[in-house]
Formats: C-alpha cells, structure tokens, sequence
C-alpha cells in the first residue's frame, strides 16, 4: 500500500516523510556548508518577512542566489528546508545578542535579559521575526515530524532556563521551595507568549507585561538577603 498523502503549509505529507529528516545527509566541504548557511539564512529572512506559507522555494533560491539543483542537493523539500530553519533558530540565543539562556544565572541577569527582549520588540515596532514562536503560531496544525522539532526546541531553551535557575537555588539565592520546572515555563511562556501578542498589536507592551509578570513571579521565591 501507498504512502497516504495530505496537503499542508508545506506541502504533501507522507507517512514517510512526516518524520523524516530535515536535510539529505552530506558530508560537506567548507564551501558547501557556506552553501547550505546561505540558503538558510535566506529562508530565515523571508520567513521572518512573509511567513511559511508566504515563502517559495524558488524565493529563496533567488535571494540565496543558487541554482535549484543546488537548493535541491541539501533540502529536498520546502519541507525539509523549513524543519532546518527550526533547528538553525533553536540553537541561537532567544534575543539576539543576548547569551544563551544557560548563563541566565541570577535575577539580575534573567532582568537585563527581558529588558533586552523589550527593547528588541519596541526597535522592532512589532514587526515579525522568525523565531521559533512565530514559527510555531504558523506551523501548529502541520505534521507531526516539524512539531517535534519545534517542541525539542521549546524543550532545551526550557532547560537551559532551568539550568540558570538551579544554579541560584544551589547557592541559596532561591527559597527551597521552588519548583524549577514551573518558574523555567513560566519564563518561557511570558516571552513566546508576550512576543506574539506584540507583533500582532504592534507594540511591546504585551511583552513587557508578560515578562514583569514572570520575573515577579520568581521575585516572590527569592531567599530573604
């Protein structure tokens, strides 16, 4: 029996292919993995542009300046170049510039943190960017494969937030009592969450909310000096 096939923001999906890998497997040179970052960071930026459904192949073909046999070598799919895309942004700092969530290791640093990601926004006047919020609002009813992806991205920015946390509770920083596992989602929440509701409102307000919110939230958790 045959594949079944459906059709969705990115395309047929397969049994075969909803789970499969994001890219064909290349053992690659330095030019070719030039190659390969400059289409993904042309697929990046349209998307952050014109949204998943918005951007084409051909698209990014055009603005990575490659041929299609190329584009076609290392992401045989729109597909498989989007489920790059995912990996590519889980693996980069929530708000750029700022360190990786790991070294978010005091509350003074989780404060200058959101008040990067609100600056950013209000630099931003709620234009879109491709992260992995947006990229999940837009891929949420797709397959199973490209959410697992999105969800294993989630999952690590979590721990790495979680991992900051720890280390204020082992040096006595954060009362016994708290829950890392609530206070790290709860963080993550407010900026996947605020970051959404302003680009869609066009200012950084819901994002300031969310995340004076949640650092109030582990304020309250903080041990008495």
């Amino acid at each position: 029996m045959g594949d079944s096939i459906q059709f969705g923001i990115l395309g047929p999906v397969t049994e075969s292919t909803a789970t499969g890998s994001t890219a064909k497997p290349h053992r690659l040179t330095r030019k070719g993995r030039a190659t390969r970052d400059r289409i993904l960071q042309a697929a990046t930026d349209l998307i952050a542009q014109h949204g998943v459904a918005g951007t084409a192949t051909e698209d990014v073909r055009r603005a990575a300046g490659v041929s299609g046999s190329q584009l076609y070598h290392y992401f045989d799919s729109k597909r498989a170049l989007v489920r790059a895309v995912i990996t590519r942004q889980a693996d980069a700092p929530p708000v750029p510039g700022q360190p990786i969530m790991g070294s978010l290791d005091s509350f003074e640093a989780l404060r200058a943190w959101a008040d990067a990601a609100i600056e950013r926004q209000e630099q931003n006047g709620g234009r879109g960017e491709c992260t992995l919020g947006s990229l999940a609002g837009e891929l949420s009813a797709t397959d199973q494969g490209t959410l697992d992806d999105l969800s294993k991205g989630f999952l690590r920015w979590q721990g790495l937030l979680h991992e900051g946390l720890a280390a204020m509770k082992e040096r006595g920083e954060l009362r016994a009592d708290a829950d890392l596992d609530e206070l790290s989602l709860s963080l993550l929440t407010a900026l996947q969450g605020g970051n959404i509701l302003s680009q869609t409102l066009g200012n950084a307000a819901p994002l300031r909310a969310s995340m004076n919110a949640a650092l109030s939230h582990i304020r309250a958790y903080l041990a008495p000096a």
